[in-house]
């Protein structure tokens, strides 16, 4: 297929990008600088010039923290540049098949019951970041309906494995942990669940493969864990004895407290499930920033 990726030379991106052309596809990943979603002309130029049987659009502006105060251009990135994305393929295109978009657990928001979300669940976004995700979920819906637009969407989890970015807090809390003895992290109570990239790779080329137009999926697993334990699950695998600092880092305005899924549904339609467990993956990414230091 010829397929478009935005947001190729981001996280996900650089672990998608050699799949794909492995695969046999015909992959472009044109650079921010080329095809800026903020603006419709660079977008349609693109889209007309390669004219693409399917997009995968990772692309977005995903620090959540950051969206509070940078509410405006998350919004038009996030949601007004799916939207011109999108319409660009619905209008220009020849043969489309597949919109292929990134969305986020985050669009759950607070849930006062912890049980493991599903695609069912009510969503409740409480950051401007998850907000304009839901927005983009509904402006498909309302595509597929009008005009039988091809989309599917996967409310992505936190995804670890990074190799460079120490942003996030699974590799925040190990870079730090492996250069001194003392780290500094947010609110302890927070419970999340972590998938390997890889394993969010593998679910990348099932929908490629299999298709599941107007589907959305979860992407678990249901490891939900607190930071606290977090932590400790890592200190104990680098034999780290040091001091941690709580609550150094700025809350975020309406701290929300439980993000969990299970990707039941994937494994039903898809044959897909995670295969890396966290102790794993964990392991995984300390040797990742072990040989990089």
């Amino acid at each position: 297929m010829r397929i478009l990726v935005t947001g190729g030379n981001g996280f996900i991106g650089s672990y998608l990008l050699p799949r794909l052309l492995n695969a046999g596809h015909d992959v472009c990943h044109p650079p921010e600088s080329q095809m800026d979603l903020r603006y419709a002309s660079a977008i349609d130029r693109v889209v007309q010039d390669f004219d693409p049987e399917a997009v995968i659009h990772l692309a977005a502006k995903t620090e959540v923290a950051f969206s509070f105060d940078d509410y405006e251009d998350v919004s038009n990135v996030n949601y007004i540049g799916t939207v011109r994305l999108a319409e660009a393929c619905r209008q220009y295109t020849t043969d489309f098949q597949l919109f292929l978009m990134a969305s986020t657990m985050e669009t759950y928001g607070n849930h006062f019951e912890e049980r493991a979300f599903t695609e069912s669940t009510p969503q409740h976004p409480a950051a401007p970041y998850a907000v304009a995700k839901v927005a983009a979920e509904k402006y498909l819906e309302y595509m597929e309906y009008a005009y039988r637009f091809p989309s599917t969407i996967l409310r992505q989890t936190n995804t670890y494995g990074r190799k460079y970015n120490d942003f996030f807090v699974m590799e925040r809390i190990i870079t730090q942990m492996l250069k001194k003895d003392q780290i500094y992290l947010g609110n302890p109570d927070p419970v999340r669940n972590f998938l390997w990239i890889e394993d969010l790779i593998d679910l990348y080329e099932a929908v490629l493969d299999q298709m599941p137009i107007g589907e959305t999926f979860v992407t678990g697993p249901n490891n939900g864990i607190s930071i606290r334990d977090l932590v400790a699950l890592i200190a104990d695998k680098l034999d780290w004895k040091g001091k941690v600092n709580w609550h150094t880092i700025p809350a975020r305005p309406g701290e929300i407290y439980y993000l969990n899924s299970n990707p039941s549904k994937a494994k039903t339609l898809l044959g897909w499930e995670p295969k890396v467990s966290l102790e794993e993956g964990i392991d995984k990414t300390i040797a990742l920033w072990q040989r990089s230091s």
